[in-house]
């Protein structure tokens, strides 16, 4: 592609306190920035661990790098706030996270894609990555059908048209005409975004070109509070939008009611048999995939997925149910 054809973007990190990570990532972004005529603006929601300190070095060596105070401190806010303040003359942004992996082509493929198909968001398939015993099997866990119910973001694509997919690129002029972000999502963001997208008529194209790494959490209690707020946010959108949750949500959907059934089997033993399925399918599928893959770590993505499935389920009750027990207890 000629680089006269290349048109103005931002490249947007929002973080919270990622020093162990924020410094590569920058200088590994740096050359794309340069090719592609871009800004790098690191919104930053009050790190106290020194990422704030490693970006300012950085910016004092290169203009084109800008910290930015996001006093929201929400992913959501960070990219708002950056295409507020440095969008204007820029045709696309691109959205990093701090704590992905990302091939060095990553930025110029995403723009070749967004020239070449017209899409106003260029979406990528998220593959998880982890090291050590429990984030392996967080990994797998989250790689599977089992963990991520056949989520094409999940997975590596050809190149489609789709309803959702993780974010990438966006075309800046489509991104404000819908609003941005809702700012009053902490998690989900991204597909509520997607839905607004869509019925204004905007297109979405999940890249066949390229992908990110994602390193999930490498604990269990991490896992479990952030797929918490993941049913949050899939609730919210769900009464936001009145829209009906897909089959892949819906299944999920019952493992909090079948725990809480499982309390009363002193009254009859069948109320723990919907739980002991439930287990012994993730239970079994995990040590499925740690056959298949020969990695005995991965005998554990069936406990991975099992916190991940009830996290999501609390979450999504919690979130939905949560208002009207508060006005009953008002009344």
């Amino acid at each position: 592609m000629m680089q006269t054809e290349m048109p103005s973007n931002l490249i947007v990190i929002p973080c919270l306190n990622e020093a162990a990570h924020i410094g590569a990532l920058v200088h590994e972004l740096r050359p794309a920035a340069e090719r592609l005529g871009a800004r790098i603006i690191v919104a930053d929601g009050g790190s106290t661990d020194g990422t704030r300190a490693i970006v300012e070095e950085i910016a004092r060596k290169d203009p084109r790098i800008i910290l930015l105070d996001n006093e929201k401190r929400l992913q959501s806010a960070a990219i708002n706030l950056a295409i507020a303040r440095y969008g204007d003359g820029a045709e696309y942004f691109i959205r990093i996270d701090a704590h992905g992996g990302y091939p060095p082509d990553y930025c110029d493929r995403l723009i070749e894609e967004a020239l070449a198909t017209g899409a106003d968001s260029v979406v990528v398939s998220m593959l998880t990555s982890g090291s050590g015993t429990v984030q392996n099997a967080v990994a797998a866990a989250q790689n599977s059908k089992l963990g991520t119910g056949g989520s094409k973001h999940r997975h590596l694509s050809a190149g489609e048209w789709v309803d959702h997919g993780h974010h990438a690129l966006m075309r800046i002029s489509a991104f404000k005409a819908v609003g941005g972000y809702d700012e009053t999502f902490s998690h989900n963001e991204d597909a509520e975004l997607d839905y607004r997208l869509r019925k204004a008529g905007y297109r979405i194209w999940m890249s066949g070109k390229t992908q990110m790494i994602y390193y999930p959490r490498s604990s269990l209690a991490g896992l479990y509070f952030q797929y918490l707020g993941y049913g949050r946010g899939r609730a919210k959108n769900v009464l936001k939008h009145r829209m009906i949750p897909k089959v892949r949500q819906m299944v999920p959907l019952l493992v909090f009611p079948v725990v809480l059934l499982s309390a009363f089997f002193f009254v009859h033993w069948l109320a723990v048999m919907p739980i002991l399925v439930w287990a012994s399918v993730c239970l079994g599928y995990g040590v499925w995939i740690a056959i298949s893959q020969r990695n005995p770590d991965s005998a554990l993505a069936g406990i991975s997925a099992m916190v991940m499935h009830f996290g999501w389920s609390v979450g999504f009750w919690l979130q939905l149910l949560g208002p009207r027990l508060q006005r009953r207890r008002v009344a």
